[in-house]
């Protein structure tokens, strides 16, 4: 089974560029981290060994957050007074989606208190999954519902504003040295961005591979200290890596158990999305942040991915990571407090455990 595991993990990257160069070609915003997402997760649900170690996903995690931080100049910091009115309505805005869809799962699914709890709040996976390990709480219709909601934003978002016509030219940037002309800022920036890393980790901080890197990378280029900038190849297979990590997801979960949950899980996004409308047009109304940049920014899904698609979709990274660093501060002071007073509150279900990749992923799943 150990020998087999490169194995595994050779087929999952192959299909993961399979799907992203196929989602590519389409020029689907964000293609390379959509397709390899969608192709992996189709082949996990086929049965095939879908398989991403820990430490390969954290590599992927790092090397994304040094390519959004990238995207950071002087001119990036200005118009900020906006930010902390849509903090606060983003703040206001989890706590009424996670209460609305917590809901909707008790009333019409059947799902207890503590469970629904769970599976509502958007975009914590990592978070949500050691705290409900250690009570009596479903863990596999959680991962499930979560999942489902963290592939079809990534995939519903881009694709709901350019019907819209909201949708700009990708943002990647391409000018300043590379890596051969620049090598001490190269040095300089991924010893920093692995150490931020780090120490958001062993912070406890949900998505710190991520953030650690994309603060570091988003300050030093923001101040103008240094001017490199990552090459596009670089941004693609990281972007490949982090739909292979979310796609592996539904790794030893059948095609059968996804449709029991599938129900609750479109029925509880559905929810979460309409709530959500409601915040960004009153974010809309409030402000002059672009009506781009909030959907982005309020849409229920995974943070790196949501970064991803600021990015392809035109919108302002640095906006869309405040305001998704805020909702992770939300989600982690506001957690405990929700399994506490759910624990009381209906009968509690029968513990399902996680298959084996899942439960061992869940460290690197970072939203």
């Amino acid at each position: 089974m150990v020998q087999s595991k490169p194995l595994h993990l050779g087929e999952t990257l192959l299909v993961a560029f399979a799907g992203g160069f196929l989602f590519d070609l389409a020029r689907f915003p964000a293609g390379w981290m959509a397709g390899a997402m969608v192709a992996v997760a189709i082949a996990a649900l086929a049965g095939r060994p879908m398989f991403m170690p820990t430490l390969l996903a954290r590599v992927f995690f790092i090397a994304l957050g040094i390519t959004v931080g990238g995207i950071a100049t002087p001119d990036t910091v200005r118009g900020m007074m906006t930010w902390p009115l849509n903090i606060a309505l983003i703040a206001v805005a989890i706590l009424v989606t996670t209460f609305a869809a917590s809901v909707y799962l008790t009333r019409v699914h059947g799902w207890s208190a503590q469970t629904a709890m769970f599976a509502a709040v958007p975009g914590a996976l990592s978070q949500v999954v050691v705290m409900a390990a250690d009570r009596d709480a479903d863990l596999r219709g959680i991962v499930v519902v979560q999942t489902v909601r963290a592939i079809a934003t990534t995939i519903g978002v881009p694709i709901a504003l350019i019907l819209f016509g909201l949708a700009g030219p990708a943002q990647f940037p391409v000018s300043g040295p590379g890596l051969i002309e620049a090598p001490w800022q190269a040095a300089l920036l991924v010893v920093a961005a692995i150490a931020a890393a780090l120490a958001l980790y062993r912070a406890g901080f949900s998505g710190g591979f991520f953030f650690g890197p994309m603060v570091v990378s988003a300050f030093l280029h923001g101040s103008g200290y240094i001017e490199l900038r990552p090459p596009g190849w670089f941004a693609n297979m990281a972007m490949v890596g982090l739909g292979a990590v979310n796609g592996s997801r539904f790794a030893s979960t059948s095609f059968r158990t996804l449709m029991h949950y599938l129900a609750a899980s479109l029925g509880s996004l559905a929810v979460a999305v309409a709530v959500l409308l409601v915040f960004v047009a009153l974010a809309a109304f409030a402000t002059s942040v672009r009506l781009s940049d909030l959907v982005v920014s309020y849409a229920p899904g995974a943070v790196d991915a949501m970064m991803i698609l600021a990015i392809a979709l035109h919108a302002d990274p640095v906006f869309v990571g405040a305001c998704h660093l805020a909702r992770i501060i939300v989600v982690s002071v506001a957690l405990p407090f929700g399994a506490h007073l759910t624990e009381r509150i209906g009968q509690k279900p029968h513990h399902h455990e996680l298959p084996e990749p899942l439960d061992t992923a869940r460290d690197a799943l970072e939203d």
